[in-house]
């Protein structure tokens, strides 16, 4: 009887070493990042985010395997400083990069300042491999590629927008591999998406950072469009058919539908990719848009939906710079959880570098914190209050307050997001304190990022 009773103790010793020595090394791996960007994609555009209309049953999957950011903001509500400050955890005003570049050629933009480091280059020193599959639209310029600046590989459009399948851009050609032009056939959502999947494949064995900033769902623009081509939303029959409709339909709603279905489904591929190699348990899976969905005519308004937010993309109301954000990290995120915690896309950098072991750089201001005692239940937001400055209009968010200003010649506006989550009410005048502190924190936080 000892004998037994002794070996069932060893048994049960070895078997605690031997799960303490899994968890150690699992410990040391590191940890991969897959960073799916989608483009103009509103809050209330999912149906995880209660959008009864559309079908999107991958990202409704990633949801309930991860947690739903209920308060989460981009940097800015347009789409090339949105990336800047994603790529540097640095907010736009303090990048250099706080405007929406048009007048001057893609391929001759700077976009990004040189002197900036972008999130790959760090990872590269832990000996990530890295890739860019989609829209890159912070400059192309030569230095400015993302080949240049930290990306092993990168396939994708250069600018703002390209048409789906001819992947065309103000009458020019803008899809690229590397830096020079590549002439593929495809629908571009299912082109990026068979892009990371391939990379992902290669590098299963090594830590690797996948970025796939896809082009949908933009809004197509005539100026990427043959002439005479309508000027309609892009996709495959089958997504269509989903809805029961005719690829042929004028109706806007249903186009842009179909377009959000065939971004779900290439967002399942890339997922399903990680998950078949046995590497969702080792992988930080990101699911974010730039920006709202835009409330313009002939930009979105017909289609999208930022509901139950106020107004939309190139705006600081609620619709602009609050987005869908949906995180999945086995073992650390609790599955089907809700965050309702403020963070911000600028922190998602920072979660990575600590992830991978890789220290907090101290030769450089950042406005990233590292998000994940937030998203896993276990803390408050590390900020204590947001900033948005564009063009002439700017909003602080502090606690459940935020103070916005439309214009540069028009006053400033109080509401209380607890209670006027669609900011209908103005109540500046029945709390001028509440309004002058914020006021004076947002002075002085234009100050300190016009200087660091």
């Amino acid at each position: 009887m000892k004998r037994r009773i002794f070996l069932i103790l060893s048994l049960g010793s070895i078997a605690a070493l031997a799960a303490r020595k899994r968890s150690t090394l699992a410990a040391e791996k590191p940890v991969n990042f897959v960073m799916l960007f989608i483009d103009n994609v509103g809050y209330g555009d999912l149906g995880c985010y209660g959008n009864k209309e559309v079908k999107t049953p991958n990202i409704d999957r990633l949801s309930g395997q991860g947690v739903r950011c209920t308060d989460f903001y981009i940097a800015s509500p347009s789409c090339m400083p949105s990336r800047g400050a994603l790529l540097t955890a640095r907010h736009p005003v303090r990048n250099g990069l706080n405007a929406q570049i048009s007048k001057i050629p893609s391929t001759e933009q700077i976009g990004l300042p040189h002197e900036e480091t972008l999130w790959p280059e760090y990872l590269k020193t832990k000996g990530y491999a890295t890739s860019c599959f989609g829209k890159w639209n912070i400059g192309f310029a030569p230095g400015s590629r993302p080949t240049e600046r930290g990306f092993d590989e990168y396939f994708g459009n250069i600018s703002g927008n390209c048409d789906y399948y001819t992947h065309i851009y103000d009458g020019r050609h803008d899809l690229y591999r590397g830096t020079e032009p590549a002439h593929v056939e495809g629908y571009t959502t299912d082109l990026f998406a068979g892009a990371a999947c391939d990379f992902i494949r290669r590098h299963a064995d090594r830590p690797f950072f996948c970025y796939v900033p896809f082009n949908a769902a933009h809004y197509p623009a005539a100026k990427n469009k043959a002439p005479g081509e309508a000027v309609v939303w892009q996709a495959p029959e089958e997504y269509f058919a989903m809805y029961g409709v005719s690829p042929d339909t004028l109706d806007e709603k249903e186009r842009y539908r179909a377009v959000l279905t065939a971004l779900d489904a290439g967002i399942g591929r890339v997922v399903d990719q990680v998950d078949a190699l046995g590497l969702s348990a080792n992988t930080i899976v990101v699911l974010l848009s730039d920006n709202g969905v835009f409330m313009l005519p002939g930009r979105g308004l017909e289609a999208g939906s930022n509901a139950p937010l106020r107004e939309g993309g190139v705006t600081v109301y609620e619709g602009g710079v609050r987005v869908p954000c949906i995180v999945r990290w086995p073992g650390r995120i609790t599955a089907g959880s809700t965050c309702r915690e403020p963070l911000s896309s600028m922190d998602f950098m920072i979660m990575s570098l600590k992830a991978a072991g890789i220290p907090r750089p101290t030769d450089r201001f950042l406005d990233g914190r590292d998000p994940t005692a937030a998203l896993t239940g276990k803390g408050k937001s590390p900020h204590e209050y947001f900033c948005f400055r564009w063009k002439d209009s700017n909003a602080i968010r502090m606690g459940r307050y935020k103070l916005l200003q439309p214009g540069e010649d028009q006053p400033w506006v109080l509401y209380d997001l607890e209670t006027d989550l669609a900011e209908t009410k103005d109540i500046a005048a029945e709390h001028p304190g509440i309004a002058a502190k914020l006021q004076r924190t947002f002075e002085a936080w234009c100050k300190d990022a016009e200087n660091r």
